[in-house]
């Protein structure tokens, strides 16, 4: 595995803030002790737009740090090059019935590419789908931080080859389907209301509201979100393959781990 892009400590640190505060968007349901009907309504038109207006600054200084840390010309054609694909790749089919051939080309990249790669592709390939799909909008940054977990976590698998790899790739992929959208649900699951017992509701307690999201959850969206880890993992298992050999291929020709050394000209050659 190449790391193409290595995190300095300062991207380290603010991919770690994106993080945080993006599970905490997420997660803020069940973590937020219980309040009144009225303050719950206080804030639930306001809540999701703070977080678009963060998430994106967050994003923005991770990727100016990973910039100031090394990204030479190869990296980012290569990143262009893969963002455009699976960006492609979902404007061609933006998660009809959950098939989602992105995730596998996201997975892969961050497979051969290390997980700083990763995690840059994922959000990247979010956003260029996005663009051609007409699909921006407040779920944008939720949604390119959540496929960004997924390429940084296909980065840090263990180290394996051959049959045991795509087989690994293949089971992760699976599971990262299915809870991409678990997560992806929660940036609005608590801000409408969708009957009894299956709403957020502001006066009960954490394991009150997990208990009804998961209702909500098995009532409209696991068939979904299981086609899309079953089409992932069919994608890894039948190209995972001959796709990770010819990236492997391409970061050996590009020379990602060479250092670059310039040297003083020798005057005597180069009159001769």
């Amino acid at each position: 595995m190449t790391g193409v892009i290595r995190f300095s400590w300062t991207a380290t640190i603010a991919l770690v803030l994106a993080s945080i505060v993006t599970l905490g968007a997420f997660g803020w349901p069940f973590v937020v002790p219980p309040s009144t009907v009225a303050e719950a309504s206080s804030h639930s038109a306001d809540a999701p737009w703070i977080f678009v207006l963060v998430l994106p600054l967050l994003a923005m200084i991770v990727l100016g740090e990973v910039n100031a840390g090394g990204l030479d010309a190869k990296a980012i054609a290569l990143l262009g090059m893969l963002s455009a694909i699976g960006g492609a790749l979902r404007a061609l089919s933006p998660g009809i019935a959950g098939l989602e051939p992105s995730f596998a080309v996201i997975m892969l990249g961050g497979r051969v590419f290390g997980r700083g790669f990763g995690f840059v592709q994922g959000c990247l390939t979010l956003f260029v789908g996005a663009l051609l799909t007409g699909g921006v909008g407040p779920w944008l940054p939720f949604q390119m931080i959540a496929a960004g977990w997924v390429g940084m976590v296909s980065g840090s698998l263990p180290r394996v080859r051959g049959r045991w790899e795509v087989l690994m790739l293949a089971a992760v992929g699976f599971l990262l389907g299915v809870v991409y959208g678990a997560l992806m649900n929660l940036w609005f699951w608590p801000f409408a209301h969708y009957g009894e017992g299956l709403s957020y509701e502001a006066t009960s307690s954490a394991v009150g509201n997990l208990a009804r999201y998961a209702r909500y959850y098995a009532a409209t969206s696991v068939i979904w979100d299981v086609s899309r880890g079953v089409f992932t993992c069919l994608v890894i298992l039948v190209a995972g393959a001959p796709l990770l050999r010819a990236l492997r291929r391409v970061s050996r020709l590009a020379a990602f781990d060479v250092p670059v050394r310039f040297e003083p000209a020798d005057p005597v050659k180069e009159l001769s």
